[in-house]
């Protein structure tokens, strides 16, 4: 096992929801700093890189070392780094799109995420399921309005679809497939895969100079590393344990709205009538998400959301 090990918390669901809110927040946040690292010259995969390095550095002392944790460890591993290189995608159109488009396409990752738990955790597709789906994805077909889309936008916007969709398996392997793993273990698991996978991209990318030039290149760095990744990943890894795969995704989804105040606030895009009411369907959908206890004890013990 890991050195060093942290006490148990014990959260009620309704706390593991509102802390996944909380950390959807923080993960909001993600495009100030792209675009202030893109004007610097920055890629999209040493963008990614950086996000998670600070990260990687504070939570290596628990890495999982005990046999029998290696394998939940590996597939986690793996999951973090398929779901790193599915983010250079989005990267990149949150550089180019305007945020609300990108958000909406990223925001897509509920459905996934009940999809992978139907097939891996044989979770049933109850209708809480298809209307806590359905109201974010209902959300993000509000905001994709082809007749406004450049093909440079609506390209990238194609290329940021692989990352809901590695997101929404993420989500599943952390909720239910990796419980050997402590909740520490389980996000340093999938830092470290994330790190590996976009590494080589990002030395390419940077041609092998990856570390930022400037103090203030430095400071946006290991400020993107604390908010957008190291609080938000040990705040989304320990609570989504409790709520499951489908009510974790929905509410994550909470960062639809933080993106739209993002880019009205900061970027000076657009903030309606139509972005209000896309952001009460996806809290719609937090409140329709199946909840935990709907199932006895025994399934409970297969299925996380229980």
């Amino acid at each position: 096992m890991s050195n060093l090990s942290l006490p148990r918390v014990s959260f009620s669901p309704a706390v593991a929801t509102l802390t996944i809110i909380a950390a959807s927040l923080c993960f909001g946040l993600v495009p100030v700093f792209v675009r202030e690292l893109q004007d610097m010259g920055t890629g999209p995969a040493t963008i990614a890189l950086y996000r998670y390095g600070i990260s990687v550095l504070v939570l290596l002392p628990f890495v999982p070392r005990a046999r029998h944790k290696r394998g939940p460890a590996l597939l986690l591993g793996a999951a973090g780094a398929v779901f790193a290189l599915s983010m250079i995608g989005y990267v990149e159109a949150i550089s180019v799109a305007p945020l609300a488009a990108a958000g909406v396409v990223y925001m897509s990752y509920p459905a996934f995420a009940a999809f992978f738990a139907w097939v891996l955790l044989k979770q049933a597709l109850s209708w809480r399921t298809f209307a806590a789906a359905g109201l974010v994805i209902g959300a993000a077909a509000l905001l994709l309005d082809p007749a406004s889309l450049s093909p440079e936008v609506f390209a990238v916007l194609v290329w940021a679809i692989p990352t809901p969709v590695a997101f929404g398996f993420l989500i599943v392997v952390l909720s239910g497939l990796a419980r050997d793993l402590s909740s520490l273990e389980r996000a340093v698991s999938t830092l470290i895969g994330s790190i590996l996978g976009l590494l080589p991209l990002a030395l390419q990318e940077s041609g092998g100079a990856l570390l930022p030039s400037t103090l203030d290149g430095w400071w946006l760095v290991v400020l993107m590393g604390l908010i957008t990744a190291l609080i938000p990943q040990l705040m989304y890894t320990v609570a989504c344990q409790k709520i499951g795969p489908m009510r974790t995704a929905a509410a994550g989804s909470f960062e639809l709205p933080t993106m739209f105040l993002v880019g009205w606030f900061v970027f000076g895009e657009k903030f309606g009538v139509l972005e209000m009411v896309c952001a009460l369907l996806v809290l719609s959908a937090i409140l329709v998400a199946p909840a935990p206890g709907a199932r006895p004890e025994r399934a409970a013990q297969a299925v996380p959301v229980n």
